[in-house]
């Protein structure tokens, strides 16, 4: 099964965190993770209950941090769009569809929960995989925090075992930025590059791809490259070489810090 983050964007209220804390373990998950939280005192403690341990180990790191990491990241919403013509939050899962979409997978999935007051901003959902939001009523769908957080994790409590290892996110990442290059040799609008970008994501997102799966997507862009020019073939492998290498150097880097701590 995945190993699943449950993220909560700039929380306002510690006795949120705490409550969020304490529905994680009701349904079998432990890992928090704070970005930009409200600082935590006794009222979170008091409302995450028999849950201390998920409130004392909650990570704190940055949104960048989740999105390097993760090799799915879900935004979760309560305002979709309402076409397909603007790709924004659109298309968007029900927390039962989204254990369908991800529950065979091994990998990371990070599930963001944004501020209480206002959600999660554009630039955090347009960068996300995919969407999911709670089929509440019309009249009033926003939820408070802790009980979304509920909901999400009943629907993915228990999910099956692994039968499939995703593509790691830095191969996803390499991934979208040659799509990106591509984009240009075609002569893709500039206008229409954001949307079209956001597209991608969210179709490559839902789909779950394995590494060898990403690699059959370059390869196929390499060989459309290689026709439409034939140098691009010996720039794209010069551009995979430093990926590679910063990525080696990145990797080489951490467990060095971890050696001297």
């Amino acid at each position: 099964m995945p190993e699943i983050d449950i993220v909560l964007v700039a929380p306002i209220y510690e006795g949120n965190v705490g409550f969020a804390a304490r529905v994680m373990k009701n349904f079998g998950f432990t890992r928090m993770v704070l970005v930009d939280s409200c600082t935590l005192g006794d009222e979170a403690k008091a409302r995450a209950s028999h849950a201390q341990d998920v409130l004392h180990n909650a990570e704190v790191c940055t949104i960048e941090d989740v999105f390097a990491r993760s090799s799915i990241v879900v935004a979760t919403t309560g305002q979709v769009s309402k076409s397909v013509c603007t790709p924004m939050r659109m298309p968007f899962y029900s927390p039962r569809e989204l254990r369908e979409r991800i529950g065979a997978a091994e990998g990371r999935v990070s599930i963001l929960f944004g501020r209480e007051n206002w959600g999660l901003n554009n630039d955090e959902v347009k960068r996300s995989d995919m969407i999911c939001t709670i089929p509440t009523a019309n009249e009033y769908p926003i939820m408070n925090l802790s009980h979304a957080i509920g909901i999400v994790c009943y629907e993915l409590a228990n999910l099956p075992g692994k039968e499939y290892r995703l593509a790691p996110p830095y191969e996803m990442g390499y991934l979208y930025r040659h799509i990106d290059r591509f984009l240009d040799e075609v002569h893709h609008p500039a206008f229409k590059r954001e949307h079209t970008m956001i597209m991608i994501r969210r179709i490559l997102g839902r789909a779950g791809l394995t590494t060898r799966e990403a690699s059959t997507v370059h390869g196929l862009l390499r060989r459309t490259e290689w026709h439409i020019d034939p140098n691009a073939l010996d720039r794209e492998k010069e551009e995979q070489r430093r990926h590679k290498n910063q990525h080696a150097e990145g990797e080489s880097s951490q467990n060095q810090d971890v050696g001297e701590e």
